[in-house]
């Protein structure tokens, strides 16, 4: 397992996670979190809502945020210390969510990294957007 090393992170590194969200991912998360707001299992209470049909939890989508910087930027050993985030759109079964994190920021005296943190949508939308404080474990 390759773990990142905070001087080997540069302004601009980048990294992202696909995932197309299904029926069971709403399950799952459901059952994990105990969130069964009837807007992400309920079709017909969620088409009485602004959002005219089922929509997926707004943190299952940020947890693909998660997995991009703790699989991949800066990676495994990687702790977060913070996340901000918006939710600009829903996300709904079968939308196709891009996870992207990039490095904008470095404090070398505290060796920590801000990652600006967005997902997007298979129309090009931004759904998520963010910012994470990250720091790395000394190996």
């Amino acid at each position: 397992m390759k773990v990142t090393k905070y001087e080997d992170l540069k302004i601009g590194d980048s990294a992202e996670v696909v995932h197309t969200i299904t029926e069971d991912d709403i399950e799952i998360f459901g059952e994990l979190s105990g969130d069964y707001n009837p807007v992400h299992f309920n079709e017909e209470w969620a088409k009485t809502t602004l959002f005219k049909s089922r929509i997926a939890h707004g943190i299952l989508t940020a947890s693909y945020i998660s997995t991009a910087i703790g699989m991949h930027l800066p990676g495994p050993g990687t702790i977060y210390l913070g996340q901000e985030m918006k939710f600009l759109r829903p996300v709904r079964i079968g939308d196709t969510i891009t996870a992207r994190v990039e490095v904008v920021e470095k404090d070398d005296k505290k060796e920590r990294v801000t990652l600006k943190t967005t997902c997007i949508n298979q129309h090009e939308k931004v759904v998520l957007d963010g910012s994470a404080i990250v720091t790395l474990m000394k190996m």
